[in-house]
């Protein structure tokens, strides 16, 4: 998905204190021990810290994941987006708009139309059918009933609900429930959504299908949402970007592949060291620049090897002035010759493993076993973007 560069909402020295007196809890906290637990603080001031200090931008049509363990703060953070809960202390800011100083008919807006909310526990109302519950922001908003309708068949059939609009929830498994949550949020088209531990009720066949499904329809829907999930797979396999949360506080933000290849905290160090990286890390996050690698049809191959030996590669990607390659040279064929200045065609490679910036680490691993020449990667004009080699993969593995 494309992302876009502006800067859709803004969070700046948020805090979210809950208990009596909680701006004494932020006015003090310099004045505490940073190592302090929540119950040694419950214990200390009666308080308990939600969000501590995070400040972050969020960028239009990004899918920014909060991510941490139960009582990390993410959930909290999201709901100070929109304010169903009030922050503490610090500003929220939508398309530069301070949502922490709008009136309540104001947030009552935002809220209605420019944001939208899906929950864990889907929040359907039992006594409506399906259309009814996913046309019941449009009905808040006073839409008449045709085109609510209407609307809400649009949404239905955006998450593969169509056919079922008449259905009661309790007539639905616990993944077509998550849908209509879905399908109602959409309804109202808003530009932002806000995802709570959207889908960690579901069971684990039913969640990865889920995200699959979730993945294909946000490339049609192109909004900007904001994920919540404690499951550290999940928030790699969704996000641009991932913020780990640990007591109220933000460790890292950063992308997916950052996060596994350069925990920024021993925490982050701790939180991902049992992800498997082939399934996370790509080409684009490991491959070096090609300037290296290449040699020019113009060179001689006392040019050629003299690179070659100053670089201390054994492999080059012969390039035109296009950056496109037109097969590889092997050092040891080359300087075996019969006393040739200029390259011959019948010493240059052109089965060579070739990859996509996308590609992920599993695949590359799988590609460097069966071939010695590194990897090319280059886009879909055959460019040279980049080169992985043997040595830079096993580096990636073992660090």
């Amino acid at each position: 998905m494309n992302q876009k560069s502006s800067t859709k909402i803004r969070c700046v020295d948020l805090w979210k204190v809950f208990g009596s007196n909680p701006e004494r809890v932020v006015d003090q906290w310099a004045t505490f021990d940073q190592n302090i637990t929540k119950t040694e603080l419950l214990d200390k001031t009666g308080c308990v810290v939600g969000v501590r200090d995070a400040s972050l931008n969020i960028a239009e049509g990004e899918i920014f994941v909060l991510m941490g363990l139960s009582g990390s703060g993410k959930s909290t953070l999201l709901r100070c987006v929109n304010r169903l809960y009030e922050p503490t202390y610090g500003k929220v800011f939508i398309d530069d708009q301070e949502v922490t100083s709008l009136s309540f008919q104001e947030l009552r807006n935002l809220r209605s139309k420019k944001t939208g909310m899906v929950f864990q526990h889907f929040a359907l109302l039992p006594h409506r059918r399906v259309i009814e519950n996913v046309g019941y922001g449009l009905e808040i908003q006073g839409v008449g009933k045709a085109k609510r309708e209407s609307k809400a068949m649009e949404s239905l059939e955006l998450v593969g609900l169509k056919g079922w609009e008449k259905s009661y929830p309790h007539e639905l498994s616990g993944g077509m429930q998550q849908r209509v949550g879905l399908a109602r949020a959409l309804a109202t088209d808003p530009e932002i959504l806000l995802m709570d531990e959207a889908f960690s009720a579901l069971d684990p066949l039913i969640r990865r299908q889920m995200q699959d499904e979730f993945i294909n329809l946000i490339k049609v829907v192109k909004k900007t949402i904001v994920f919540v999930t404690h499951d550290l797979q999940e928030a790699m396999r969704l996000a641009n970007r991932i913020a780990v949360m640990k007591f109220g506080a933000i460790q890292q933000i950063a992308a997916p592949s950052e996060i596994v290849l350069h925990p920024k905290t021993d925490y982050v160090a701790e939180f991902v060291q049992d992800l498997p990286k082939v399934k996370f890390v790509t080409a684009k996050d490991i491959m070096e620049t090609p300037d290296k690698w290449m040699v020019k049809p113009e060179y001689s191959i006392t040019e050629m090897t003299n690179k070659m030996d100053q670089e201390g590669i054994w492999y080059a990607f012969l390039v035109d002035k296009n950056q496109n390659i037109k097969g590889v040279v092997d050092y040891r064929m080359l300087t075996n010759g019969n006393g040739d200045k200029n390259l011959k065609a019948e010493k240059l490679i052109s089965e060579f493993p070739n990859e996509r910036s996308d590609t992920f680490l599993e695949k590359l691993v799988s590609l460097a076993a069966k071939s010695t020449i590194p990897i090319a990667v280059t886009d879909k004009q055959n460019r040279i973007n980049g080169v992985i080699s043997r040595e830079r993969l096993l580096d990636t593995l073992s660090t």
